[in-house]
């Protein structure tokens, strides 16, 4: 017997097959967790996924026999699926769950301790490690143990701290850190190379009103004036290093730009602001070899103390930044959209002086200011790219001819013949203007693919006319972040251009440093 199939009904089959075989792309968003089939503002694509045909619903359980009924998946209200109720991973043919961003995490924060059942009152613990790869042009004259060299190669340590903080009750919070910076083959105090750490951190605050509007803090701390970059957050900042000249008496009259403070911050409104009294210590105490005194390029004074005054202000325009401490955010990776307006400024009496000798001394103040745009927003939420920028004018009155030479990390080489110094030294700090910008964009999060993180290049530049230098003062560095995992795990690739100057204040070459970062924080 003949059977005769409609042709109908072979097409049916056919375009219901296909259907349950194409792969369909899923979209999680990223606040409420629900996914969707489109993408949309704030949804991430998860991968793609197998059309299957529905199953049977399973038997109702026996109830007499002690077995729930299965409960009807909820929907959520916008018409998503909550992520409990994805099932059979199995069907998943996009990339398989791996790479280097991986993190399974049991809680969103496995190193915060709750005191309370709503997480506002914790106990919290911390750790930055920068380890570094380093290539280095040295400076004229350079040596190291003794024998002159052109370059260098070392293994070294930037930043080594670990962090205890916490939010004691609702108005009480406290912050300590303790490590060490600058650790090469060259590190040594009186030939010991066995370093004591010690503390960077560590102040309480109290908030004096219900909101953030008012709160007093005092401690050695880093609730620094002039810039945002003068009390960074340094696990998050974007380039590979801040723009140390930000940090104005860093090692000279501070510990590791650190004060003995008062202060005063709050944000009232679109408004952040932050007040501070400083002790700063004398440069008598820094471990340095005495330096003697100049009749023309001032200097910190071994006579006499007064104390500092600081101020930062910042008026956001689009959303506000934490106020959880002093410290400054580097980069939120496309998480906030933030656009300030920024201002500080640094003051002391009599900080530095000029003569020939303590008796006949002539004393000179200091006075520093800043003004600065910061933009750090996200541009396309689904591709989770950023972009992050700073322009930022400096006018640093530090005394007349005030100079001082300083590099980036530890020391590669000592000795040198120019201006500069040994090593990787080129004048940072001085009595001039300055300009500082950094660019960076944070490139599509599935460019790499599966789970291997983010890349962001960027760019800076520090131009500085000195009054002491006859010549434009230029450094640039251009560098490539790898976020594996945010800042949490981060590699990063900078190279950086910095001018010679001979003893005369002219330039006379450029040398070239290139460095390989790998940072842990959490």
């Amino acid at each position: 017997m003949n059977f005769r199939i409609p042709l109908s009904f072979f097409s049916c089959c056919l375009i219901s097959s296909s259907l349950f075989a194409q792969a369909i792309d899923l979209y999680v968003d990223t606040k409420t967790k629900q996914i969707y089939a489109e993408p949309g503002e704030g949804r991430v694509r998860m991968g793609s996924f197998e059309r299957v045909p529905d199953k049977p619903a399973k038997p109702a359980g026996n109830e007499s026999a002690g077995e729930p009924v299965a409960a009807a998946k909820e929907k959520s209200p916008e018409g998503g699926v909550l992520l409990r109720d994805v099932a059979d991973k199995s069907k998943v043919v996009g990339p398989e769950v791996g790479g280097f961003g991986v993190a399974n995490w049991k809680e969103k924060d496995p190193f915060k301790f709750n005191l309370n059942p709503d997480g506002s009152q914790y106990l919290k613990f911390g750790f930055l490690n920068q380890a570094w790869l380093r290539y280095e042009q040295t400076n004229p004259g350079s040596t190291v143990l003794g024998k002159p060299v052109d370059d260098t190669t070392d293994v070294a340590l930037r930043r080594t701290r670990f962090v205890l903080q916490g939010q004691l009750t609702d108005r009480v919070y406290f912050y300590t850190q303790y490590g060490m910076n600058n650790f090469n083959f060259l590190t040594q105090s009186a030939d010991n190379r066995k370093l004591q750490a010690f503390f960077h951190d560590a102040f309480g605050e109290l908030r004096l009103t219900q909101g953030h509007q008012m709160i007093v803090g005092g401690g050695l701390v880093m609730a620094n004036g002039l810039s945002r970059y003068s009390s960074p957050s340094v696990s998050t900042i974007m380039t590979m290093d801040v723009p140390l000249f930000a940090q104005a008496t860093a090692d000279r009259t501070d510990i590791f730009n650190r004060k003995l403070s008062v202060y005063l911050r709050g944000q009232i409104g679109n408004l952040n602001y932050r007040i501070t009294a400083s002790d700063p210590f004398p440069i008598n105490t820094a471990g340095l070899p005495p330096e003697e005194i100049s009749p023309t390029n001032a200097q910190f004074a071994r006579v006499g103390h007064t104390k500092q005054y600081q101020g930062f202000f910042m008026w956001n325009f689009w959303d506000k930044e934490p106020m959880t401490n002093p410290y400054m955010q580097g980069t939120y990776l496309g998480k906030k959209s933030i656009l300030n307006l920024e201002a500080g400024f640094i003051t002391q009496k009599n900080a530095t002086w000029t003569g020939t000798s303590a008796a006949d001394a002539q004393f000179h103040d200091m006075n520093l200011w800043s003004v600065a745009g910061y933009l750090d927003a996200p541009v396309d939420k689904v591709k989770e790219t950023a972009i992050s920028a700073y322009l930022g004018y400096f006018n640093t009155n530090y005394g007349p001819n005030y100079l001082r030479t300083n590099g980036i990390g530890p020391t590669p080489a000592t000795g040198g013949s120019t201006l500069n110094g040994g090593g990787n030294a080129f004048p940072m700090f001085g009595t001039g203007d300055i300009w500082y910008g950094q660019i960076g964009y944070l490139l599509a999060k599935d460019l790499l693919g599966g789970n291997n993180g983010q890349l962001m290049p960027y760019f800076s530049f520090t131009s500085a006319d000195f009054q002491r230098l006859h010549d434009q003062m230029n450094v640039f560095n251009v560098g490539m972040n790898w976020l594996l995992k945010g800042h949490n795990s981060k590699v990063t690739f900078d190279y950086q251009n910095r001018p010679v100057f001979n003893n005369d204040g002219y330039k006379i070459s450029n040398r070239g440093q290139f460095v390989l970062q790998y940072q842990v924080a959490f």
